[in-house]
């Protein structure tokens, strides 16, 4: 036990976290997330090996060689698989994976399979030094397993540093804690070899991550919010009955839009999971402010009066002030911020002409202009009770008439360049 102490008391608290989190698991209260299940698998075996690595190396006059190096070159994958997981688990925590670009995820595996093959490589290079209180091992292997870890927390350290404007503040602290605590560890470890602290870094990333995502009080707090956010949006659609299926094919074409600009150079740095989430659960209140309209008004199966349609103006304004009302005491400031945006500003258009502020081109924030192409698009192609649907071809001629006066150019031109994927989704939201 002189050896293996520390890595005896890491290993009651993974076991604590993975029984914690599969009860959550059985009992529904949480969605599993495949990288968080690997690095229940990867964090508790590193710290075994790192304990049984401790024990080999003070007893090498009964452990043969082989078994030795054996035992530290698992050691070294398996850490090299934490590395690698949780930085995968970062990014798709921060940025998101692209469904159809899984060149992505081969592409941030690439180092880590190479760090696999050159720690495999160069195990017979690992020598072993005796220190004041134990023996520690160095070497190429050794070496190249620090390597891993700055390379991949570097490049997590640069992706929060330049779309941090995007970002939630809680996924912010939550990466740089954990990437905080292993550079401590790190530092510590190539400093002072001997102490051997390096059990403590896969514990530390299993208990960070499951208390700021994976928790599963965490989880049912996003799914009420969710439901808080859906019940809103019912809430219009039972008030406006010419828009029943409007929020959900709306919301669809938003989702479109946003994640065919992941890969547009124009919105790369823009484009992150927290502000896509942001926009597409706040796109469903672009309309909220129609509560305010009288039914009347909401419901004439006629042309409107000018003054009955100066009302009916209204209610993008109306909808901004009832955002910053609902969600006034919301932690989330980036949220509530995109929401008003775009139920204030989703009728403004491009050329300036639109309400209520006459903003001009990009002075209309990004979401709202998305918004209004999803919005546009489905109000003429959809009956209403005071005209009927144009066609699919009209339709799409409506946003194509619309470059550069109503609409963003470059983000119209994306929703046009995707006609099919809008059809379907159509189709698969019909009232």
């Amino acid at each position: 036990m002189r050896y293996v102490k520390l890595q005896f008391g890491c290993l009651l608290v993974i076991l604590y976290i993975m029984i914690a989190y599969l009860r959550a698991v059985k009992r529904g209260k949480t969605k599993t997330c495949m990288e968080y299940n690997l690095l229940m698998i990867m964090a508790p075996l590193a710290v075994i090996f790192d304990g049984i690595t401790a024990w080999t190396v003070n007893h090498m006059d009964i452990v043969p060689s082989l078994v030795n190096r054996l035992a530290h070159l698992l050691f070294f994958l398996f850490m090299d698989f934490t590395i690698i997981i949780t930085s995968r688990y970062m990014y798709d925590l921060l940025i998101g994976y692209d469904k159809t670009a899984k060149w992505k995820k081969v592409l941030l595996n690439l180092p880590g399979m190479i760090s696999v093959l050159l720690t495999t490589v160069g195990i017979g290079g690992l020598h072993y030094i005796k220190g004041a209180t134990t023996w520690y091992s160095m070497g190429f292997s050794v070496y190249i397993c620090y390597g891993t870890l700055v390379l991949y927390y570097g490049t997590i350290l640069y992706i929060v540093a330049s779309r941090r404007r995007f970002l939630e503040s809680g996924k912010i602290l939550e990466t740089l804690t954990c990437i905080g605590i292993a550079g401590v560890i790190l530092a510590i470890q190539i400093c002072f070899p001997e102490v051997l602290l390096t059990a403590i870094f896969p514990t530390i990333l299993l208990l960070g991550i499951y208390i700021g995502s994976e928790n599963p009080s965490i989880r049912q707090l996003e799914m009420r919010s969710d439901e808080m956010l859906n019940g809103f949006a019912t809430l219009v659609e039972n008030k406006d009955s010419n828009t029943g299926g409007h929020i959900k094919r709306t919301r669809a074409y938003v989702n479109l839009i946003l994640e065919e600009m992941k890969d547009d150079r124009h919105y790369r740095d823009v484009m992150c999971k927290d502000y896509m989430e942001n926009v597409s659960n706040a796109a469903p209140l672009h309309d909220i402010g129609k509560i305010a309209t009288p039914d009347s008004i909401l419901q004439k199966p006629g042309k409107l009066t000018d003054d009955e349609y100066k009302i009916m103006k209204e209610h993008a304004a109306e909808g901004g002030k009832i955002i910053l009302q609902i969600f006034y005491n919301m932690d989330d400031a980036k949220f509530r911020q995109i929401a008003y945006e775009i139920a204030r500003f989703h009728h403004e258009k491009y050329n300036g002409r639109g309400y209520p502020d006459g903003l001009v081109g990009e002075q209309i924030p990004l979401h709202a202009r998305i918004m209004a192409i999803a919005d546009v698009f489905d109000a003429v192609s959809q009956k209403r009770c005071y005209r009927d649907a144009m066609t699919l071809e009209d339709s799409f001629s409506i946003i194509e008439k619309g470059i550069g006066t109503d609409f963003d150019p470059n983000l119209a031109q994306i929703f046009l360049d995707h006609k099919d994927e809008v059809i379907k989704l159509m189709k698969q939201f019909q009232e």
